[in-house]
């Protein structure tokens, strides 16, 4: 009798724990009747399961960069929203994944398990700029999506992403066993979770290029901080990219 509680325990925490395709599917039955700018193109599978993505392509591009949402959010939300698109104005194709979902109520702390399939979602994105031509390509993070980037680039430093923006980083594991220069950048009323673990952050940093910047009077969002956030993440990318022979399509 233990035994099959202990299976049907087992069953539950697998259930609780995989990403909530339904609620995937309302964002974006949501989001892509209203896009403007960009275009919605669907990755994968991954786990079984196509995801949605928002492709913008900049006039004379620079390179790519993914842009990587929050917990339990969509790829056009609040400031994924203006960095998918402030970024394509200034010279950086984007590409915004749809991260995995838990439901609505689900605690920060459950998403852990869905670090796998993120990392998934990520290495599709990568194949599909890699496809359009970019042999260069960049992350720019928030919050949850941050975590779910320094599992992807802990998993994968033969990757072709040479440079990455973590915003709001919400821990101070660090950024040790990352291979890239790193952006860690957020507001100074951020989050006490983000604004705990910025020194560690920073005293974690092991590659040439790295920074840390913390945004003055700013939020974990950026709210009403639009032109600083797209103005800080675009200068860090054009710094760090100045010299790459490859950032353009086609380039090796």
């Amino acid at each position: 009798m233990r035994f099959f509680a202990i299976i049907l325990l087992s069953l539950f925490a697998l259930t609780a724990s995989a990403a909530d395709y339904v609620r995937e599917q309302k964002w974006a039955d949501e989001v892509v009747p209203s896009i403007v700018v960009g275009d919605p193109v669907y990755l994968g599978p991954v786990n079984g399961h196509k995801f949605l993505a928002l492709y913008t392509e900049a006039a004379k591009p620079k390179t790519a960069v993914i842009v990587v949402h929050g917990l339990g959010v969509h790829p056009d939300w609040n400031l994924i929203g203006v960095l998918r698109s402030g970024l394509a104005e200034q010279g950086y194709t984007t590409l915004s994944v749809q991260m995995p979902v838990l439901a609505a109520d689900a605690a920060a702390a459950s998403y852990s398990a869905t670090f796998d399939e993120a990392a998934g979602r990520l290495k599709a994105a990568v194949e599909f700029l890699r496809g359009k031509g970019y042999r260069t390509i960049a992350i720019v993070s928030h919050s949850m999506g941050s975590r779910m980037s320094l599992t992807y680039l802990e998993r994968n430093p033969a990757a072709p992403v040479k440079t990455w923006v973590a915003i709001g980083m919400p821990t101070s594991g660090g950024y040790g066993k990352v291979v890239i220069p790193v952006l860690d950048l957020y507001g100074a009323n951020d989050l006490p979770a983000v604004l705990k673990g910025a020194r560690r952050r920073a005293d974690s940093f092991r590659v040439k290029g790295s920074e840390q910047i913390a945004v003055p009077q700013t939020d974990h969002f950026f709210n009403q901080r639009d032109v600083e956030l797209v103005k800080t993440v675009k200068d860090y990318l054009d710094k760090v990219l100045a010299d790459c022979m490859s950032c353009k399509p086609g380039g090796e």
